[in-house]
């Protein structure tokens, strides 16, 4: 879900910016402003389209992206069109909700006001709902050489990187060379570092095995690094070993209980260990946008705020902070993972909280998270699914995937497109999204 700034803030400051305060909403109507279009900010701005309010969605980027299917663009499978539509056609028919494009600076929550930079926007609710970004645990200098996969323009980047290393390859004169540049290292087991291992060995195994003349891109190696025990931790270790047992089928090389300690241009290192790769993609961790920061209050270690059962923060009944920048009660088992359905759950939840204040009546019942099953693919035509009553594994479970996110698509023409690139790539293990864009460095 987009963050919409990455920069650190320093604690809200009482004392209003220098700026005209903007005119009241037409007719008084209540001002709800909505910072982050994500799956939780544009859930809760649809939720709100009968709202007799004055209602602002703000977001750094004028599209909602699909972030579950970022990686098939990383991996030349989908083009990120395909995936992304401007939010202000999907709210286009809402009479009562406005975009504003820019960056969210802090929130002034004396004056009731968003800032941005010198503009402040104010509002009677606010829905923070502005996402994470990939975390380094300290560590941002790795950063330029193993970026992480939350935007279009990191998967543009990441396939860029992937296509260039087996160009690089193909031109170099030594041995050592060709083979640093036909290693490729992800780091982290989650789901995104799984579907992108496995996307990648079908890239080198399958669609490029014919584009070159003096490499053999099937000898690309792909290794998989997790610091914990398995794969998929959130998953059931049953689960967790079908999908180490396909990515190895695949090709790839799974190493669990290793902690990466050094990342550079040259690789990445643990102990007195060393791989070479020019390619490195960062999946191992995310943080919270600055929202605890703009609120003037503590983050946990990921930055995102305790949240109580009404999705409000501490101390602010007007202020809803929703989607993976909240720390919210889930199952028995932890909090609300960061996931899609559980973001858009939390932005309907805050909208429908919004509307019965709006309507003078008892607020609902505590937000309760409704959990409907953990899915991941590895590869072409086997994934995991795990819909805690039920397991399935296997080209079963792929179809089942493919059908959900074609499902949870935006747009009739978006699902036909992705649809028809799926069933192409199926039959032809050729990818159409094998573009080089940016710098050739």
């Amino acid at each position: 879900m987009s963050a919409i700034t990455t920069e650190p803030t320093p604690a809200l400051a009482v004392q209003p910016l220098p700026a005209v305060m903007p005119a009241p909403a037409p007719g008084g109507k209540p001002r709800v402003v909505i910072v982050g279009a994500g799956f939780a900010g544009l859930s809760c701005a649809k939720a709100l389209a009968r709202a007799d309010a004055e209602v602002t969605l703000i977001d750094r980027r004028n599209y909602h992206l699909f972030q579950p299917l970022l990686y098939q663009v990383a991996t030349a499978a989908l083009s990120p069109a395909d995936i992304a539509w401007p939010i202000r056609g999907i709210l286009s028919s809402q009479r009562n909700t406005g975009v504003l494009l820019g960056s969210v600076t802090g929130v002034d929550t004396a004056g009731k006001a968003v800032l941005m930079g010198e503009k402040r926007v104010p509002y009677d609710y606010l829905v923070l709902a502005t996402g994470v970004r990939h975390s380094y645990f300290g560590r941002d200098d790795w950063e330029p050489h193993a970026p992480g996969l939350k935007r279009i323009e990191d998967a543009t980047e990441i396939r860029r990187r992937i296509l260039i290393a087996f160009e690089r390859a193909e031109a170099a004169s030594d041995m050592e060379t060709r083979r640093q540049h036909l290693t490729f290292v992800v780091v982290g087991g989650g789901p995104t570092g799984v579907e992108m291992a496995g996307a990648i060995a079908e890239l080198a195994r399958h669609a490029l095995t014919c584009d070159f003349r003096k490499i053999d891109p099937t000898v690309a190696r792909i290794i998989l690094i997790e610091a914990g025990p398995r794969l998929l931790a959130t998953f059931p270790e049953s689960l967790s070993k079908v999908a180490r047992w396909s990515l190895e089928r695949l090709g790839v090389q799974v190493l669990t209980g290793v902690r990466v300690e050094r990342v550079d241009a040259s690789g990445v290192g643990f102990g007195s260990d060393q791989i070479g790769s020019r390619t490195v993609i960062w999946a191992a961790g995310v943080e919270a946008s600055p929202v605890a920061d703009w609120l003037g209050q503590e983050g946990d270690r990921a930055k995102r705020l305790m949240v109580g059962t009404g999705l409000t923060a501490p101390g602010h009944e007007d202020v809803f902070v929703v989607g993976d920048a909240a720390v919210a009660a889930g199952k028995s088992k932890g909090p609300v993972p960061g996931i899609a359905p559980a973001a858009k759950q939390m932005g309907v939840y805050a909208a429908q909280v919004i509307l019965r204040r709006l309507a003078g009546k008892k607020p609902p019942k505590a937000f309760r998270y409704r959990h409907y099953g953990d899915l991941a693919t590895i590869g072409r035509k086997s994934a995991v699914v795990n819909f805690d009553f039920w397991r399935l594994s296997g080209f079963p479970a792929w179809v089942l995937w493919s059908v959900a996110h074609i499902y949870f698509l935006i747009g009739f023409k978006n699902r036909i497109v992705v649809a028809l690139n799926w069933i192409w790539n199926y039959i032809t293990f050729q990818r159409g999204a094998r573009l080089i864009t940016g710098p050739m460095d």
